[in-house]
Protein backbone atom coordinates (compact mmCIF):
# COMPACT_ATOMS: atom_id res chain seq x y z
CA UNK A 1 0.00 0.00 0.00
CA UNK A 2 1.08 3.44 -0.56
CA UNK A 3 3.30 4.67 1.88
CA UNK A 4 3.52 1.51 4.26
CA UNK A 5 6.78 0.10 5.05
CA UNK A 6 7.56 -3.09 3.03
CA UNK A 7 9.72 -6.08 4.29
CA UNK A 8 11.40 -7.63 1.13
CA UNK A 9 13.61 -10.68 0.35
CA UNK A 10 15.05 -11.16 -3.27
CA UNK A 11 16.63 -14.69 -3.12
CA UNK A 12 19.67 -15.83 -5.80
CA UNK A 13 18.06 -18.98 -8.18
CA UNK A 14 18.40 -22.27 -6.85
CA UNK A 15 19.78 -20.13 -3.41
CA UNK A 16 23.09 -20.18 -5.76
CA UNK A 17 24.86 -17.24 -4.96
CA UNK A 18 24.67 -13.39 -5.71
CA UNK A 19 27.42 -11.85 -4.71
CA UNK A 20 31.24 -13.38 -5.33
CA UNK A 21 33.05 -10.52 -4.33
CA UNK A 22 33.48 -6.80 -2.51
CA UNK A 23 33.20 -5.37 -6.30
CA UNK A 24 29.46 -7.37 -6.65
CA UNK A 25 28.88 -6.10 -3.20
CA UNK A 26 29.23 -2.28 -4.36
CA UNK A 27 27.35 -2.91 -7.53
CA UNK A 28 24.00 -3.79 -5.99
CA UNK A 29 24.51 -1.04 -3.82
CA UNK A 30 25.54 1.64 -6.17
CA UNK A 31 22.37 0.57 -8.68
CA UNK A 32 20.01 -0.04 -5.91
CA UNK A 33 20.49 3.88 -4.89
CA UNK A 34 19.65 4.65 -8.37
CA UNK A 35 16.67 2.78 -8.62
CA UNK A 36 15.52 4.16 -5.21
CA UNK A 37 16.42 7.60 -6.64
CA UNK A 38 14.08 6.82 -10.11
CA UNK A 39 10.97 5.24 -7.91
CA UNK A 40 10.76 7.43 -4.79
CA UNK A 41 11.38 4.31 -2.03
CA UNK A 42 13.08 5.47 0.92
CA UNK A 43 15.09 2.72 2.38
CA UNK A 44 15.15 2.64 6.06
CA UNK A 45 17.20 -0.97 6.57
CA UNK A 46 18.86 -4.08 4.84
CA UNK A 47 21.67 -6.33 4.46
CA UNK A 48 23.17 -8.18 1.58
CA UNK A 49 23.68 -11.98 2.29
CA UNK A 50 25.71 -14.41 -0.07
CA UNK A 51 22.44 -15.50 -1.99
CA UNK A 52 20.28 -13.48 -0.67
CA UNK A 53 19.04 -9.61 0.12
CA UNK A 54 16.69 -8.46 2.42
CA UNK A 55 15.43 -4.54 2.18
CA UNK A 56 12.92 -2.55 3.98
CA UNK A 57 11.48 0.26 2.55
CA UNK A 58 8.44 3.17 2.23
CA UNK A 59 7.01 3.25 -0.98
CA UNK A 60 5.31 6.59 -1.96
CA UNK A 61 3.48 4.87 -4.08
CA UNK A 62 3.02 1.24 -3.97
CA UNK A 63 3.44 0.10 -7.78
CA UNK A 64 6.80 1.62 -7.68
CA UNK A 65 8.15 -1.33 -5.57
CA UNK A 66 8.17 -3.91 -8.42
CA UNK A 67 9.18 -0.92 -10.67
CA UNK A 68 12.65 -0.50 -8.11
CA UNK A 69 12.98 -4.34 -7.98
CA UNK A 70 13.12 -4.73 -11.86
CA UNK A 71 15.40 -1.41 -12.54
CA UNK A 72 18.05 -2.86 -9.69
CA UNK A 73 17.52 -6.73 -10.74
CA UNK A 74 18.24 -5.67 -14.82
CA UNK A 75 20.98 -4.12 -14.66
CA UNK A 76 22.73 -5.81 -11.27
CA UNK A 77 22.42 -9.60 -13.62
CA UNK A 78 23.61 -7.55 -16.28
CA UNK A 79 26.73 -6.28 -14.27
CA UNK A 80 27.34 -9.98 -13.59
CA UNK A 81 26.59 -11.28 -16.82
CA UNK A 82 29.24 -9.27 -17.76
CA UNK A 83 32.01 -9.27 -15.29
CA UNK A 84 31.78 -13.09 -14.35
CA UNK A 85 30.84 -14.17 -18.33
CA UNK A 86 27.56 -15.91 -18.19
CA UNK A 87 24.07 -16.14 -19.22
CA UNK A 88 20.83 -17.12 -17.78
CA UNK A 89 18.64 -15.81 -14.34
CA UNK A 90 20.35 -14.33 -11.05
CA UNK A 91 17.36 -14.25 -9.01
CA UNK A 92 14.65 -16.39 -8.44
CA UNK A 93 11.42 -15.52 -10.07
CA UNK A 94 9.44 -14.00 -7.80
CA UNK A 95 10.63 -12.17 -4.50
CA UNK A 96 9.19 -12.22 -1.21
CA UNK A 97 7.28 -9.42 0.50
CA UNK A 98 5.35 -8.27 3.90
CA UNK A 99 3.92 -5.00 4.47
CA UNK A 100 4.89 -4.05 8.18
CA UNK A 101 2.73 -2.34 10.76
CA UNK A 102 5.13 0.74 11.53
CA UNK A 103 4.23 2.00 14.90
CA UNK A 104 4.82 -2.02 16.38
CA UNK A 105 6.69 -3.65 14.14
CA UNK A 106 9.36 -1.72 11.79
CA UNK A 107 12.44 -1.31 14.72
CA UNK A 108 12.11 -4.61 14.88
CA UNK A 109 12.16 -5.86 11.68
CA UNK A 110 15.02 -3.25 11.11
CA UNK A 111 17.00 -5.63 13.94
CA UNK A 112 16.30 -8.70 12.32
CA UNK A 113 17.49 -7.60 9.26
CA UNK A 114 20.87 -6.17 10.64
CA UNK A 115 21.43 -9.15 12.48
CA UNK A 116 21.26 -11.82 10.08
CA UNK A 117 24.69 -11.99 9.44
CA UNK A 118 25.21 -12.61 13.43
CA UNK A 119 22.18 -15.14 13.26
CA UNK A 120 24.46 -16.51 10.03
CA UNK A 121 27.80 -16.43 12.65
CA UNK A 122 29.54 -14.80 10.15
CA UNK A 123 30.35 -12.04 12.62
CA UNK A 124 29.71 -12.05 16.34
CA UNK A 125 28.77 -8.40 16.05
CA UNK A 126 26.39 -6.34 13.46
CA UNK A 127 28.84 -3.64 13.38
CA UNK A 128 31.15 -6.33 12.24
CA UNK A 129 29.52 -6.70 8.88
CA UNK A 130 29.83 -4.31 6.03
CA UNK A 131 27.30 -5.06 3.69
CA UNK A 132 23.99 -3.74 5.92
CA UNK A 133 22.53 -0.29 7.13
CA UNK A 134 24.07 -1.31 11.13
CA UNK A 135 26.93 0.84 10.57
CA UNK A 136 24.41 3.87 9.91
CA UNK A 137 21.88 3.35 11.80
CA UNK A 138 23.93 2.28 14.97
CA UNK A 139 27.06 4.13 14.40
CA UNK A 140 26.88 6.96 12.23
CA UNK A 141 28.22 5.96 9.30
CA UNK A 142 27.35 8.12 6.20
CA UNK A 143 24.87 5.84 3.88
CA UNK A 144 23.48 7.76 1.17
CA UNK A 145 21.14 5.71 0.32
CA UNK A 146 18.69 5.02 3.66
CA UNK A 147 16.30 7.47 4.67
CA UNK A 148 15.90 7.43 8.28
CA UNK A 149 11.46 6.16 9.69
CA UNK A 150 10.11 8.62 11.82
CA UNK A 151 10.23 5.98 14.36
CA UNK A 152 14.11 5.65 14.40
CA UNK A 153 14.03 9.54 14.51
CA UNK A 154 12.09 9.80 17.50
CA UNK A 155 14.58 7.53 19.35
CA UNK A 156 16.77 10.74 20.18
CA UNK A 157 16.93 14.12 20.18
CA UNK A 158 20.24 14.28 18.31
CA UNK A 159 22.46 11.87 15.45
CA UNK A 160 24.86 10.77 18.47
CA UNK A 161 21.59 9.90 21.28
CA UNK A 162 19.58 8.38 18.47
CA UNK A 163 22.22 6.13 17.53
CA UNK A 164 22.88 5.49 20.77
CA UNK A 165 19.31 4.25 21.57
CA UNK A 166 19.44 1.80 18.54
CA UNK A 167 22.69 0.35 19.94
CA UNK A 168 20.67 -0.47 23.20
CA UNK A 169 18.20 -2.32 21.07
CA UNK A 170 21.11 -4.76 20.34
CA UNK A 171 21.87 -5.68 23.66
CA UNK A 172 19.34 -8.38 23.59
CA UNK A 173 18.52 -11.31 21.40
CA UNK A 174 15.16 -10.93 19.48
CA UNK A 175 12.28 -13.00 21.03
CA UNK A 176 13.11 -16.35 18.96
CA UNK A 177 9.09 -16.29 18.30
CA UNK A 178 9.42 -12.61 17.13
CA UNK A 179 11.82 -14.16 14.74
CA UNK A 180 9.90 -16.84 13.73
CA UNK A 181 6.70 -14.36 13.13
CA UNK A 182 8.81 -12.15 11.04
CA UNK A 183 9.80 -15.45 8.83
CA UNK A 184 6.74 -16.91 8.38
CA UNK A 185 5.13 -13.06 7.48
CA UNK A 186 7.84 -12.79 4.62
CA UNK A 187 7.57 -16.39 3.22
CA UNK A 188 3.40 -16.60 3.05
CA UNK A 189 4.01 -12.83 1.89
CA UNK A 190 1.73 -12.01 4.76
CA UNK A 191 1.68 -9.03 6.58
CA UNK A 192 3.03 -8.48 10.31
CA UNK A 193 0.83 -6.36 12.38
CA UNK A 194 -1.75 -6.77 14.61
CA UNK A 195 -5.51 -7.51 13.99
CA UNK A 196 -6.54 -3.80 13.29
CA UNK A 197 -3.67 -3.65 11.13
CA UNK A 198 -4.44 -6.79 9.24
CA UNK A 199 -8.63 -5.71 8.77
CA UNK A 200 -6.89 -1.92 7.22
CA UNK A 201 -4.79 -3.77 4.94
CA UNK A 202 -8.29 -5.91 3.91
CA UNK A 203 -10.42 -2.98 3.40
CA UNK A 204 -8.30 -1.20 1.11
CA UNK A 205 -6.93 -4.46 -0.74
CA UNK A 206 -10.01 -6.68 -1.16
CA UNK A 207 -7.60 -9.66 -0.08
CA UNK A 208 -8.38 -11.19 2.80
CA UNK A 209 -5.11 -11.54 4.88
CA UNK A 210 -4.04 -14.11 7.54
CA UNK A 211 -1.22 -16.20 8.33
CA UNK A 212 -1.73 -19.95 8.05
CA UNK A 213 -0.62 -21.54 11.54
CA UNK A 214 2.82 -21.58 12.72
CA UNK A 215 2.87 -24.86 14.18
CA UNK A 216 6.30 -26.47 13.58
CA UNK A 217 8.31 -23.48 11.90
CA UNK A 218 9.24 -25.23 8.31
CA UNK A 219 13.16 -25.18 7.77
CA UNK A 220 14.53 -23.78 4.66
CA UNK A 221 17.26 -26.57 4.81
CA UNK A 222 17.51 -29.74 6.90
CA UNK A 223 20.20 -29.73 9.15
CA UNK A 224 22.20 -32.00 7.02
CA UNK A 225 22.27 -28.95 4.21
CA UNK A 226 23.25 -26.22 6.31
CA UNK A 227 26.16 -24.72 4.53
CA UNK A 228 30.21 -24.02 6.42
CA UNK A 229 30.12 -21.05 8.82
CA UNK A 230 30.58 -17.97 7.25
CA UNK A 231 29.00 -18.82 3.97
CA UNK A 232 26.05 -16.77 4.74
CA UNK A 233 23.62 -19.02 2.18
CA UNK A 234 20.80 -19.09 5.24
CA UNK A 235 18.10 -16.19 5.55
CA UNK A 236 18.01 -16.51 9.72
Amino acid sequence: MDGVPLHIVQRGHNREPCFSCEDDYASYLYWLEKALAETGCALHAYVLMTNHVHLLLTPRKAAAVPKLLISLGRRYVQYINKTWKRTGTLWDSRYKSSSVQADSYLLLCQRYIELNPVRAAMVDDPAHYRWSSYRHNGLGQADSRLTPHALYRGLGRSDQERQANYRALFRTELDRAAVDDIRLAINQNQPMGNERFLAKIEAMTGIRRQARPRGRPRLEFEASEVPAVGQGALEF
